[in-house]
């Protein structure tokens, strides 16, 4: 890991890895367009992580005598600490709307995609099955939806986005293939979303 005492103290600083909970956190970050220091972490973990997350997970986003290790609470502190490129809505009715479409994001799919996501180890092939079937009915029949807005029930790119981007990003990897003629919508707006700086920033 890198001495956080050899960066000034105001840097955001994002230890990550290759899944997807990092992903979300580098393309928050990148649609953000805050400047931050990435430190990509593989298989090893430093003993020093430790320290900044009790966890020992990934990611972990530090500035100053801060470490933050779930990515809501990494959203909530940046959409707070920086008011440009907000990406939840100003009136509180419609924040607290759009929060609940996230948590159901995380809950309805994210929980399913994170199954098939699985390190090979701890992999379980019949609730694999399940969690796939699952996931792509979901996603199938929620289709038309994607066709009303740009972006996911909004007209701006938002929260929602930033957590559906990296899943559908990884739709291939989960052994998932949309059907063209009735998921349309969706995969028009998966191309929309994976053309944006932002996201193609992220996957770099």
């Amino acid at each position: 890991m890198i001495d956080a005492n050899d960066i000034p103290s105001s840097q955001l600083i994002l230890y990550a890895d290759d899944g997807y909970d990092s992903h979300v956190v580098r393309l928050l970050l990148e649609e953000k367009k805050l400047d931050y220091y990435l430190s990509r972490l593989h298989s090893e973990r430093p003993e020093d992580l430790t320290e900044l997350n009790p966890y020992h997970t990934l990611p972990v986003l530090q500035q100053r005598d801060i470490a933050l290790y779930e990515i809501n609470v990494i959203f909530e502190y940046l959409e707070e600490r920086y008011h440009t490129n907000k990406l939840l809505p100003e009136a509180p009715q419609e924040r607290a709307q759009f929060r609940q479409l996230a948590w159901r994001i995380q809950h309805d799919w994210l929980v399913l995609g994170k199954q098939l996501l699985t390190h090979p180890d701890s992999f379980h092939k019949a609730k694999a099955v399940i969690a796939k079937k699952q996931l792509s009915d979901s996603l199938i029949t929620l289709a038309p939806l994607f066709a009303h807005k740009p972006y996911f029930m909004a007209d701006d790119f938002g929260w929602c986005d930033v957590l559906l981007a990296p899943l559908l990003w990884r739709l291939e990897d989960m052994g998932i293939a949309l059907p063209r003629a009735i998921s349309r919508p969706l995969l028009d707006y998966q191309q929309r979303i994976f053309e944006r700086e932002s996201f193609q920033r992220s996957v770099r």
